[in-house]
């Protein structure tokens, strides 16, 4: 048992490989500039430039922006590893723009560079027409056409009468066009990038960060937690729904379903088959909605509360845990019921199905032919072969657990992983929703695993052991 589950371990390395790096790429094509993100005061320092920058090379260092993004990389001669990192999205694209037409990295480098110390130094200290440089030396980062920007450079000419900025951005713009070697572009390069993103976003650099295989996937863009917290404060309530929705659905989908093999075309079997079909068959948020509007309306009955998992005003202090306890359950009905009926009409109609083929075997026919009873021939016989449809739905707990209900969990404002997503969808935070895809895909192989490993619990046929040919 132990080998073949250390040898299903090492089966799912790829498999891991590939998750993580669907999750990287999530985080890393994602639209905008991260540190924007992670500063969003920056715009109320106007006055402290300085200040903002340093506090953006410090994001773009702790995430890693300013590194490859990957081992290796196929480009031009002209662009060298790691050209444009750590720049804001319009500085880097204008400087791939201009790489494009002068094939001089250096030369572009220290011209962008330039520029963007003017721009500062326009910002930063009063003399007259320095608004007008500023916005014009920013319109000209820009750019990334040669030719309109000697025009703005004119322009910048005629503006800076004193000569403060203008002579070294001339100069550099001079030594980017008059150095150019465009051949570089059209010569192919590949590199190898052993510090790069996708493994500091793996294992972590020692310093800033412990990587994901350590559990942290960096900080949430939104409330600048880590995920890491965020996700144990709320991966609390995911998992209680889900444990008590499928123990309530197993517990009873799999006597319904055994009856109803049981008796085929009975009263009971039919009754059965039209109610499972006809909860299977109600849309999720109908359901939430005319449960809310029943059971937790003052006008019609307000048996239990509409939402939340608490109190509003909190419980009183000196609560013990069974005091909590019995104070959160009646806010977890509803939501429990909610994710209980659809899985458990499927898992009913399957353990039917599953019973009815099963009864119908030769061994069955055998037990009976014997005299054993018939309690001993379903459950002592049947039920175990029976059982192996839904120990596979039973894999599926793993990843609902992190997931959650995105639809259940909103609707009754739980604050689980499902209402966290939502969010994180909603505020486009990109590094909560790589970390739910990747441990999702984590707990799903788990599921898998554990599900070989029932298969043999419930059926002693099955061998886990590796078949020899005689």
């Amino acid at each position: 048992m132990l080998k073949y589950i250390a040898r299903r371990i090492l089966f799912f390395i790829p498999a891991l490989f590939v998750i993580s790096l669907l999750a990287f790429v999530i985080n890393a094509l994602a639209p905008g500039d991260p540190t924007e993100r992670l500063l969003p005061e920056a715009g109320a320092q106007a006055g402290a430039p300085g200040e903002v920058s340093k506090q953006r090379a410090y994001w773009r260092q702790k995430l890693g922006l300013d590194l490859p993004v990957f081992y290796v990389s196929l480009n031009t001669l002209s662009r060298p590893a790691g050209f444009g990192a750590g720049q804001p999205p319009y500085r880097r694209q204008t400087a791939e723009r201009l790489l494009r037409a002068c094939g001089n990295d250096e030369a572009v480098t220290r011209y962008m560079n330039t520029l963007y110390a003017a721009e500062q130094a326009c910002r930063t200290h009063a003399f007259p027409g320095a608004h007008a440089m500023a916005q014009l030396l920013y319109d000209l980062g820009h750019t990334g056409d040669p030719l309109h920007a000697s025009g703005m450079l004119d322009e910048l000419e005629r503006l800076d009468r004193g000569q403060v900025v203008y002579g070294r951005i001339k100069t550099s713009f001079d030594a980017m066009e008059g150095g150019a070697t465009r051949w570089k572009n059209y010569i192919p390069a590949l590199r190898l990038h052993p510090d790069n993103r996708y493994h500091r976003w793996l294992f972590g650099d020692g310093k800033t960060s412990r990587g994901i295989v350590r559990g942290d996937f960096g900080v949430s863009y939104t409330t600048r937690e880590p995920i890491g917290d965020i996700i144990g404060k709320r991966m609390y309530w995911s998992v209680m729904l889900a444990l008590l929705a499928i123990a309530l659905a197993y517990l009873v989908s799999i006597p319904v379903g055994i009856r109803a093999a049981v008796r085929p075309r009975s009263r009971f079997d039919r009754a059965s088959s039209v109610t499972l079909f006809f909860l299977y068959a109600l849309p999720v948020f109908w359901v939430a909605t005319l449960l809310l509007m029943t059971f937790a309306n003052p006008e019609v009955l307000h048996l239990l509360p509409a939402s939340g998992v608490a109190p509003p005003q909190g419980f009183p202090e000196g609560t013990g845990f069974w005091g909590r306890l019995l104070g959160t359950l009646p806010y977890l009905v509803l939501p429990v019921v909610c994710y209980t009926y659809g899985s458990l009409a499927f898992l009913a109609r399957t353990m039917r199905g599953s019973m009815a083929g099963v009864l119908q075997s030769d061994y069955i026919r055998t037990a009976r032919a014997k005299g054993l009873s018939e309690n001993r021939i379903l459950y002592r016989h049947a039920l175990r072969n029976a059982l192996l449809p839904m120990i596979t739905m039973f894999a599926n707990v793993f990843p609902l657990a992190i997931s959650g209900s995105v639809i259940v969990e909103t609707i009754f404002s739980i604050p689980g992983m499902g209402l966290e997503t939502y969010q994180a969808i909603l505020n486009l935070d990109y590094p909560m929703i790589s970390a739910v895809f990747t441990l999702t895909g984590v707990l799903t192989l788990t599921g898998y695993l554990l599900a070989d490993v029932l298969y043999a619990a419930a059926d002693p046929r099955i061998t886990l052991k590796p078949e020899r040919l005689s």
